[in-house]
């Protein structure tokens, strides 16, 4: 795991520890100790702490004129054991709401496991973002079933084919394509 680095090809368009308005605002970066770890494994120290032992996170891009936040996961999404969901919505996604963002795109093809506890952050995040969206990229198959069975889909919006192929596109990309899906499956 310590050789998977967040994605890099657009920082020359948003770095999150230059962003005032970002948590990681300030965060220095090693390129060359390895500190954090998921269980007995490194992983590379470009990736974000949380709070939680279990998942860790790299925020891509932010755009404030649109509303809406790209962010890479990596880890097991663990609820039940370590109320990851918690710490992604009080931490992250709490500062971003109050900074104008009500749209977030989540790439989780890093994301190992996940395991369901209450529903409670989910809806509360879903509810915070009034007019915005959760959406769920690049999920593997087992996961997106595990956060269908736990109901977690009403909040999140889950992308079925885990090959979006994001990393050509630029964020707006992204984001009109996302956005794109997203409408198309709401009710006339």
């Amino acid at each position: 795991m310590h050789t998977i680095e967040p994605h890099y090809n657009w920082r020359h368009l948003y770095i999150a520890s230059e962003d005032r308005r970002s948590p990681f605002y300030g965060r220095q970066y090693s390129e060359f100790e390895f500190t954090n770890t998921i269980y007995d494994h490194y992983i590379h120290p470009q990736w974000d702490q949380i709070g939680s032992s279990t998942l860790y996170i790299k925020i891509l891009y932010v755009n404030y004129d649109h509303g809406f936040c790209i962010i890479e996961l990596i880890g097991e999404w663990n609820d039940c054991l370590y109320n990851d969901i918690m710490y992604l919505k009080r931490n992250i996604a709490d500062a971003l709401i109050d900074s104008g963002i009500n749209k977030f795109i989540l790439i989780g093809e890093n994301i190992m496991n996940f395991h369901s506890s209450e529903n409670d952050y989910y809806q509360e995040w879903f509810d915070n973002i009034e007019d915005g969206w959760i959406a769920c990229i690049n999920f593997r198959d087992h996961v997106i079933r595990e956060l269908e069975s736990a109901g977690i889909d009403y909040y999140l919006t889950l992308e079925e084919s885990n090959n979006f192929f994001w990393r050509s596109l630029t964020p707006i990309q992204v984001y009109d394509k996302v956005n794109s899906f997203i409408t198309k499956r709401l009710p006339v």
